[in-house]
């Protein structure tokens, strides 16, 4: 067992201490996290570890006969795999029990800990527009399938690319489509005469206007989006405002974001200058214009751009999903306005808040340890492999070996594997284990890989390839 480790009042329910119960594989991972969560959520608790490897392998009949739970404990977590009903633990013990999640990583979000209900974590005020690029080159199915898909993800309001050089005399049908499926719609055209449609069928927001188009503004029964008459500064930016104030038309600026090599901080510049010269406007901004132009994944420059936004108080964005490595951006902005929001008006770090934006590498790893492994290793009382990953190399052990490398060819070629299915699944568990390895990632056995708010949950395979109840 664990010794107990007080962290102070407990801030989950008054006299409460919690006991988490785990195998030896997992007791050191599990200890580092709930020992973090207790530091910060207040709570006394006790790690028991139960003498079996593999926490996964254990039912609630097992746990029942083998638990001794300390004098004090109110509350036991099972881990998430654990087969059975809970009813026999609790009669046993005569504690409240629960399954803990099936990933560690998420044990905070399982005790609420980032909870909208705790900490108003979530709330956001910056409006997310995404644009549908090449509207006149679409199918009337195919633009609504890219709209639900956008509002699904997080937009607030639905942008119709036109393209420039010809006026487009369906835009207002399309208009009409969208909101007739509840959508918010907004119209990205310089061209009157496309601007005049869209206004007729509805739209409540027009991108954009400037000296060259700004008397169509006049007429409109909605906001417009104003921008320099050049992109390279605030050219004709001052005149215009002032004409639409004069008009009685809603606006936010846009005084223009640039691609980095062509003016990227010089522009990210006006957007401090034009916040100093109009301190109550509504402003927005077209983080696409980086996200869409620059050979790097998205996700962290959409929480740099959005940090900027809030600080400033740029309360609206627009983006899109034309190229490839764009293509979850929408969902990226949506989380990201929620950490941003949360970091800027608590006055904290935007950090150990928002495990769905991180794709690439997780949040943190943890290595066992030679001496931990071969100890596990040694202890081992049957053929079944148990897959690890430590210190950049994959650990293969059963009853009989113990092998450690890091090319997962060699590894096999030291293994007799009849079965072509249970080939196959060490096949794909040790391809998990490289790209954790290659990625700097957490690999659990039977686990899927974390990749933030992209994660593909994959159900577990005990049972299904010779694993053995304890």
């Amino acid at each position: 067992m664990g010794s107990l480790k007080s962290a102070g009042r407990d801030t989950f329910n008054s006299g409460e201490r919690i006991a988490f119960v785990t195998g030896k594989l997992a007791a050191p991972a599990l200890s580092d996290t709930v020992e973090r969560l207790s530091t910060s959520e207040r709570f006394d608790y006790e790690i028991i570890v139960l003498n079996i490897a593999v926490a996964a392998l254990m039912t609630t009949e097992w746990i029942a006969r083998r638990l001794k739970v300390p004098s004090g404990i109110t509350r036991l977590v099972l881990p998430g795999y654990v087969r059975g009903e809970l009813a026999v633990v609790e009669q046993l013990t005569g504690c409240t029990v629960e399954r803990g999640p099936k990933d560690l990583r998420v044990l905070a979000q399982h005790f609420g800990k980032h909870s909208a209900e705790t900490d108003d974590y979530g709330a956001f005020d910056i409006e997310v527009i995404a644009e549908i690029n090449h509207v006149p080159e679409l199918t009337s199915d195919e633009i609504l399938r890219v709209a639900n898909r956008y509002r699904d993800h997080g937009a607030d309001i639905i942008d119709l690319g036109c393209n420039p050089g010809a006026t487009y005399g369906g835009i207002g049908e399309v208009v009409r489509l969208l909101r007739s499926e509840g959508h918010r719609v907004s119209v990205d055209s310089l061209d009157p005469a496309e601007i005049r449609l869209a206004g007729d069928a509805g739209v409540e927001l027009v991108l954009s206007v400037n000296e060259s188009n700004l008397e169509v503004a006049r007429d409109l029964n909605c906001e417009v989006v104003v921008i320099p008459d050049q992109p390279s500064g605030l050219v004709g930016l001052e005149s215009s405002v002032e004409r639409l104030e004069e008009w009685n038309v809603p606006y936010r600026i846009d005084p223009v974001i640039e691609p980095i090599g062509f003016g990227f901080a010089k522009s990210m510049g006006r957007y401090l200058q034009v916040r100093e010269l109009y301190p109550d406007a509504e402003i927005m901004m077209g983080v696409g214009n980086l996200t869409e132009l620059t050979d790097a994944d998205t996700a962290a420059m959409n929480v740099l751009l959005l940090g900027f936004c809030q600080e400033i108080g740029i309360r609206s964005v627009l983006t899109t999903e034309v190229v490839h490595w764009a293509q979850s951006c929408v969902r990226e902005l949506d989380l990201a306005r929620r950490l941003v929001h949360y970091a800027v008006c608590k006055g904290t770090l935007p950090k150990h808040r928002e495990p769905n934006l991180h794709l690439l590498r997780d949040e943190s790893t943890y290595d066992y340890g030679d001496k931990t492994l071969r100890q596990l290793a040694s202890e081992l009382k049957d053929r079944n492999f148990r897959i690890f990953v430590d210190q950049g190399r994959i650990h293969l052990m059963n009853r009989e070996l113990h092998l450690d490398g890091e090319d997962p060819f060699e590894l096999f070629d030291e293994l007799s594997i009849d079965d072509s299915s249970h080939a196959f699944y060490l096949g794909y568990e040790m391809a998990k284990a490289v790209t954790a390895i290659t990625l700097g990632k957490r690999y659990t056995q039977d686990e899927a890989l974390r990749w933030g708010f992209l994660t593909r949950d994959e159900e577990s395979h005990l049972g299904r390839r010779g694993h053995r109840e304890p």
